[in-house]
């Protein structure tokens, strides 16, 4: 068999395996899945028709419109930090010492862990994305294209965190560390535009909301699936995930390949 073909088929036992392992222990995937859920009941029902009127809405649907891309891009964090943890857990069991004896493609078990988690990323949307609709969320201006791109989007920002989540998690001591290291995915979305426009924050804020990676990926969302301007937004969300994917991987790359001390 080619190098090619090897890498395929050793990812590809990688992947089966990691998903295996999110079907069996699905307790830390449905804590992660149920922060961003809950903020969405809680922003839409006890908040929504006060943040609807700052919106210039007559009622909460304007506030859920506004606040479901949001939502979307903070369920793709959460659910990264997951990732974070299963590495460090792999790299501290011994599991990690045991496949560097085995004749496999050295990068398998790090593309195993990020496809995982990306298809991980794309279900908790989809979940999410469900209980949004069914509590008022719609998207009747989007063209067929525009969800195209929006779905490209989000794989996209989910292969950027995840890689960053690997790298997190290799360098961690253990799986509380993974997990702490890998909190700004979740807080980052709570200081971004996620939920108030950041024209309306106070001013010595907006540059920590606005020079940031989820809030030109919200906007970009925001615009795609919403019809409003998306501006220079939608570059910036690709340079980010750009960036932060090539970042991670070499990063990941460089202390996974490291000598074990």
């Amino acid at each position: 068999m080619s190098s090619l073909s090897l890498a395929v088929r050793d990812s590809t036992t990688m992947l089966r395996r990691n998903l295996l392992h999110a079907r069996r222990y699905p307790s830390l995937t449905l804590n992660l899945l149920l922060t961003p859920i809950m903020l969405l009941l809680l922003f839409v029902y006890i908040f929504g028709d006060v943040m609807s009127a700052g919106l210039g809405g007559a009622d909460r649907s304007a506030y859920i419109a506004y606040v479901v891309p949001g939502i979307l891009l903070m369920t793709v964090g959460g659910t990264v930090v997951g990732t974070a943890v299963s590495v460090s857990n792999d790299m501290t069991e011994g599991i990690i010492a045991r496949f560097r004896t085995m004749a496999i493609h050295r990068g398998s078990v790090l593309i195993g862990h990020v496809v995982g988690s990306v298809l991980q990323c794309v279900m908790s949307v989809i979940l999410v994305g469900a209980v949004a609709v069914a509590i008022g969320f719609r998207s009747t201006d989007a063209s067929a294209l525009e969800w195209l791109a929006a779905l490209g989007l989000l794989v996209l920002f989910a292969t950027a965190l995840t890689w960053i989540a690997v790298g997190m998690g290799l360098i961690s001591p253990n799986a509380e560390a993974a997990s702490n290291n890998a909190m700004p995915m979740i807080l980052l979305p709570l200081l971004s535009s996620a939920f108030v426009p950041v024209d309306a924050m106070p001013g010595w804020f907006q540059p920590i909301a606005e020079y940031q990676p989820f809030t030109p990926v919200i906007e970009t969302l925001r615009g795609l699936l919403l019809g409003s301007e998306i501006g220079h937004n939608g570059w910036l969300a690709v340079l980010w995930c750009l960036g932060l994917a090539v970042l991670g991987y070499l990063w990941s790359a460089a202390t996974f390949n490291r000598d074990p001390k």
